[in-house]
């Protein structure tokens, strides 16, 4: 059972309980351009409208400032661990819309690391002259350090991922990731956390160099999807989930692994480096072609598992 949380228990919810803002045609192309700067060029046209990952990106501010708040009364350090991502969409965002976004704090719970928390982050907009709600986010995170926030509600809430239909046939692409196409994601998303972009500062913090931003090889593994499953059609894309195991990083050959259904309306999607898993348990959930926005089976489902 999910409990809503109140003011008394979450902080989040009076510093940060929404934030607005109108998206541009020009962020919506930098962003998605970005990531396709990984990929050959295309002569689709819809290669140009939004990514479905652009929802992550609307919200992300939101989440980081839930965030702040949570953590306002430990007295030590905390870092946040991206743990999972799950986007349902209904439709993608539109250039020009007025995007709402509104972040409700599901669960906390302590582990031995700190206190891992599940957010739910809803979008609406104003893109068909009302405010309806195109989108749903469900984020898990561990505050490594957080030790001051006492355990509450549901960090498991929400509907579990679509199950194939059978087996289509796998496919394979491979990637270099590079410290340019980490910066450039870096300035399109508005994640600027140092260890994407600061090699001192990456090792400051662990690891041999910088790090990619985990959103970034899921928006990547989406882009691979659309392209070889959806006919380039971004607009066909009704459901992202992944895990997040290991930090990519530059220079390394990052192989996205693509298991289809047999009706190619589920695809599985697994990122690995030479260390090993860097995404697991990856899906994305495809409309069939020529479908109305918001009218296919399985659209309007919200939520996925929490759990590693």
């Amino acid at each position: 059972m999910t409990t809503t949380p109140t003011a008394a228990t979450t902080p989040a919810e009076a510093l940060a309980p929404a934030a607005a803002s109108t998206v541009t045609a020009a962020h919506l192309a930098a962003y998605r351009d970005a990531v396709r700067s990984a990929l050959p060029a295309t002569d689709i046209p819809a290669a140009r409208l939004a990514s479905p990952v652009h929802a992550f990106v609307l919200a992300h501010a939101v989440a980081e400032q839930t965030v702040t708040a949570l953590t306002a009364a430990e007295t030590g350090p905390v870092s946040v661990v991206h743990l999972g991502q799950d986007i349902r969409c209904l439709r993608l965002v539109a250039p020009g819309e007025r995007v709402t976004v509104r972040l409700d704090v599901l669960g906390a719970r302590r582990e031995p690391r700190g206190t891992r928390v599940a957010l739910r982050s809803r979008l609406t907009g104003d893109a068909d002259g009302g405010a309806e709600p195109f989108a749903e986010l469900l984020t898990s995170a561990l505050l490594v350090g957080a030790t001051a926030l006492d355990p509450f509600g549901d960090i498991s809430a929400g509907a579990p991922a679509p199950k194939p239909a059978g087996t289509g046939e796998p496919a394979v692409a491979t990637h270099e990731v590079t410290e340019e196409w980490i910066a450039r994601y870096a300035r399109a998303s508005g994640d600027l956390n140092p260890i994407h972009l600061d090699r001192d500062a990456a090792r400051a913090a662990g690891f041999a160099s910088v790090i990619a931003h985990g959103m970034s090889v899921v928006a990547l593994a989406v882009e691979e999807i659309t392209d070889r499953y959806a006919e380039g059609d971004p607009a066909r894309v009704r459901g992202i989930g992944a895990r997040f195991s290991s930090p990519v990083a530059p220079g390394e050959p990052l192989r996205l692994e693509l298991q289809p259904d047999a009706a190619g309306r589920v695809v599985r999607f697994t990122g690995r480096t030479p260390a090993g898993p860097a995404v697991k348990s990856g899906w994305v959930q495809l409309a069939g072609p020529g479908t109305d926005s918001g009218t296919d089976s399985g659209a309007a489902a919200t939520g996925g598992s929490h759990e590693r």
